[in-house]
């Protein structure tokens, strides 16, 4: 089983305001789509609520929330990290896709971080977990100096991980 986190921070590790991105990146939506389709997506509630279509499409959508009353369709509802895990794909990726305390919750679980940085600094109200980058090791996917913000797509593998050595 394996677990990946997929996410968009700027320099100062903003994510999110206002339950939104922070801002919208030409193709990053289109990456974001061609990594996690066919695989488990998992998010918490609040992620879920700014969907504007609701469940991503050809994928499977796990939410995790202490909430009751939530009822939508095509999603499954977990009350807890490790519910998550234990219900998760052991044959393919499973892609954490947010928010702050998600990730902050599955980061010692991940594998692989597939990054967009964002190289600017946002006022925000949600931030990724600061990273320790000497605990991984990054590849440059792709850069893109044209736009504003100026953003960088990288895939970031956990180091000395025993699954990579096996």
């Amino acid at each position: 089983m394996s677990f990946s986190i997929i996410v968009a921070f700027a320099e100062n590790y903003a994510i999110g305001k206002g339950n939104d991105l922070l801002c919208h990146l030409p193709g990053d939506l289109k990456r974001f789509k061609k990594i996690t389709s066919g695989n488990t997506v998992i998010m918490g509630r609040k992620t879920f609520l700014s969907l504007p279509n609701g469940a991503l499409p050809n994928r499977r959508n796990i939410v995790i929330t202490r909430s009751k009353n939530l009822n939508f369709k095509n999603i499954e509802i977990v009350n807890s990290t490790q519910e998550a895990i234990n219900i998760c794909d052991k044959n393919k990726e499973n892609f954490i896709i947010g928010g702050g305390e998600i990730y902050k919750q599955f980061l010692p679980f991940v594998d692989k971080i597939y990054l967009t940085k964002i190289h600017t600094e946002f006022e925000a109200d949600t931030f990724f977990p600061e990273l320790n980058y000497r605990e991984w090791d990054v590849e440059l996917e792709a850069e893109n100096t044209e736009n504003n913000p100026k953003f960088s797509y990288l895939i970031l593998t956990k180091k000395n991980n025993l699954k990579n050595l096996l």
